[in-house]
């Protein structure tokens, strides 16, 4: 059976085998400091372990739990608003005439590419949680009073 695992930091894909009458642990790939099973980590191990059969489907459910959003001093939640502080520090830097001084059009273009794809995913979620009416909606609600 596999699971996921934390060390240290990190996450663990790892599935328990019995050699010699021992159980020893089979890492299948390193998940990174917030387990996700991406489509990406399924093709890696299938390729890497192609014995070894998964339920793809609880893992990535047992994944998804993980991250607790009720708790504010989970190292997850202060990591995750830590990170979109910072985001907005650096998108609030960005200028359009900086694009235009860039070397290569290719660097602006993808730019602009990663942006509508931020703008699109961030309504996607805004649109989720304004759905879910429970703890989510008064946040919401608070936050659009100040």
């Amino acid at each position: 059976m596999a699971f996921v695992r934390r060390k240290g930091n990190s996450f663990y894909l790892v599935h328990n085998v019995r050699r010699g009458g021992k159980v020893r642990q089979l890492h299948l790939a390193r998940l990174g400091e917030r387990a996700r099973i991406t489509d990406e980590v399924v093709r890696e191990v299938s390729r890497k372990h192609p014995f070894v059969e998964l339920n793809w489907q609880a893992l990535r459910e047992q994944t998804n739990q993980q991250v607790d959003l009720a708790d504010s001093n989970s190292p997850a939640i202060q990591k995750l608003v830590s990170n979109l502080r910072a985001l907005n520090l650096e998108l609030a830097d960005l200028l359009p005439p900086l694009l235009r001084i860039s070397e290569t059009p290719t660097v602006a273009r993808e730019l602009l590419v990663q942006l509508r794809l931020l703008q699109s995913t961030l309504q996607v979620k805004l649109t989720q949680f304004d759905r879910k009416r429970g703890r989510f909606s008064n946040a919401t609600l608070r936050m659009q009073g100040r």
